[in-house]
């Protein structure tokens, strides 16, 4: 599944946009109201609440994140995990400086675990976000990352006009979460992951949102 942040640089092969990764922008000031809402609001799905996180995710988020089969769909979640890992995310996403805005994926309205994955956006230049989700293999084939990412888009806290996210091209059951939820094939790249300690072929998908 997609990343949490962004560790290596793609390089796009095939596709009608010229670049797949937009640079990350700083925060403005005309940011500051979804800002909030990314920080403070919890977004609420049928079996699932995506919610800001918390100190006591570490221990459930460090167990899941330090499963290979999971860290292998990721650019960013190295294995083993190393101690610490979990808190220093769960920090950053409360920094008030920061470009990305993660939430837990939380079952536990459902009879489900409290964190069944996350799901993440970082802020783009240009009104655009990248979308990054992982989540526990217990819950896979769920449908679990789907609602997550419908709900996400729904609530679109950052106020984005267009979404990329990307897929390894060994898991296609990412790639079919995105076209799932909408989006469309952009082209295919390669992107380091720190869990395989190696480049691999990504697909790339973008999902531009109607305006008001």
């Amino acid at each position: 599944m997609g990343p949490l942040n962004r560790t290596g640089r793609n390089r796009s092969r095939a596709g009608p946009h010229p670049r797949t990764r937009p640079p990350a922008c700083a925060i403005g000031r005309d940011d500051v109201k979804h800002d909030q809402i990314a920080r403070d609001a919890d977004i609420r799905a049928e079996r699932i609440t995506l919610r800001p996180l918390r100190p006591s995710d570490a221990a459930p988020i460090t167990a899941q994140a330090g499963d290979l089969r999971v860290a292998r769909g990721t650019k960013s979640i190295p294995h083993p995990y190393p101690p610490g890992t979990a808190e220093a995310l769960i920090a950053s996403a409360h920094a008030p400086d920061r470009m990305r805005d993660v939430w837990v994926i939380d079952g536990s309205g459902h009879g489900w675990g409290e964190v069944v994955g996350l799901v993440a956006l970082t802020r783009l230049d240009r009104a655009q976000s990248e979308v990054s989700y992982w989540v526990a293999p217990d819950y896979w084939n769920t449908g679990i990352a789907s609602e997550a990412l419908r709900a996400l888009i729904a609530a679109n806290p950052q106020g984005a006009q267009t979404y990329f996210a990307e897929a390894f091209q060994d898991n296609p059951g990412s790639a079919r979460v995105l076209t799932n939820c909408g989006f469309d094939y952009l082209g295919d790249a390669e992107a380091f992951s720190r869990a395989r300690g190696a480049v691999a072929p990504t697909w790339t998908y973008t999902l531009r949102i109607a305006a008001a």
